[in-house]
């Protein structure tokens, strides 16, 4: 079993790398963006067994509330500031999370725009879905993202856009 763990890592990582050797980064300014993602999710929420199982009987409730009111179909938007570096540039990172638990595949890389495939495994929940991001000009981005996921007996979709704007070259204590 832990062979087979080991084996698969290895694959995912590799494809990982060979993805991003490809990657053309977009062609937009380094330092502090400011990025706003409206998200719409539609088909409820799921989370793992594994994970419910943890909470008392008192947080699944409170999560299950707060879901309820998020899966009423309206969009939710969000703005921070993240720090864009030439590392996060280079691995196809740089507007999006990169999340751990995701294996992302290089569909298009130029200099404008960038399109990844994004598969996420998070305990029994399995995703999928694109993620593209254009550069409007080297201060300005625009991004979307549709995701899809099947797991604890649920499916949920969720629509992203993304809109960003360079705010200068020292990004401070933002990451």
């Amino acid at each position: 079993m832990r062979v087979k763990l080991m084996v698969g890592l290895i694959l995912i990582v590799a494809a990982g790398l060979s993805a991003t050797d490809k990657i053309q980064p977009l062609n937009v300014k380094l330092g502090l963006w400011e990025m706003t993602s409206t998200t719409t999710t539609s088909g409820g929420s799921q989370f793992p067994p594994e994970l419910l199982s943890k909470l008392t009987p008192e947080q699944r409730a409170r999560l299950e509330e707060r879901m309820k009111a998020k899966s009423a179909d309206k969009p939710s938007t969000m703005t921070y500031k993240s720090c864009l570096t030439q590392e996060k540039l280079d691995r196809a990172s740089a507007f999006g999370d990169d999340q751990r638990s995701c294996t992302k595949t290089l569909i298009t890389s130029s200099g404008r725009k960038i399109s990844l495939k994004l598969e996420c495994v998070l305990g029994s929940v399995k995703a999928n879905g694109t993620l593209d991001f254009e550069a409007l000009s080297p201060e300005s981005v625009h991004g979307t993202g549709h995701m899809s996921s099947a797991g604890a007996d649920h499916t949920t979709n969720w629509t992203a856009n993304y809109i960003g704007k360079w705010i200068g070259p020292a990004c401070g204590d933002v990451k």
